[in-house]
C-alpha cells in the first residue's frame, strides 16, 4: 500500500519513511511545493496532510487531486513522528474504505 504524505519538515523527511515501512506502507514525502505537484501525488491508497507545517495551496491541490482520483485523507495538525505513527494506524484499524465516512 502506498501514502503520500503532504507537509512535515524536511528534517523529518527519512524519520517519516522509516515508520511508514515499519508499518507496511511505502510513502512520497512532500515538504515543499514541486512543480506539476498534482501530477507528482499519483494514485496512492491515502493522502496523509500535515495542516500546520504547509501552504494553503499545496492542501488545495492535494485535496482537489483526491477528490478527482476518490483518494481517501487523513488530516493531522502535529507534523511529529508520533503523529504519523497514530494517523497510521488510524488507516490500518478502520480500513481505507471507512475513511471516506469520515470526510
Amino acid at each position: 500500500m502506498s501514502i503520500v504524505l503532504v507537509g512535515g519538515h524536511e528534517r523529518m523527511q527519512d524519520e517519516y519513511k522509516v515508520i511508514a515501512n515499519r508499518h507496511g506502507y511505502r510513502i512520497k514525502v512532500f515538504t515543499q511545493m514541486p512543480p506539476r505537484f498534482d501530477k507528482s501525488i499519483g494514485r496512492p491508497d491515502a493522502i496523509v496532510l500535515f495542516t500546520s507545517t504547509v501552504s494553503h495551496k499545496m492542501v488545495l491541490t492535494a485535496v482537489k487531486e483526491a477528490k478527482r482520483k476518490r483518494i481517501p485523507i487523513m488530516r493531522s495538525h502535529s507534523s511529529s513522528s508520533s503523529s504519523l505513527e497514530q494517523t497510521l494506524k488510524q488507516l490500518k484499524s478502520i480500513g481505507f474504505l471507512d475513511v471516506w465516512n469520515l470526510l
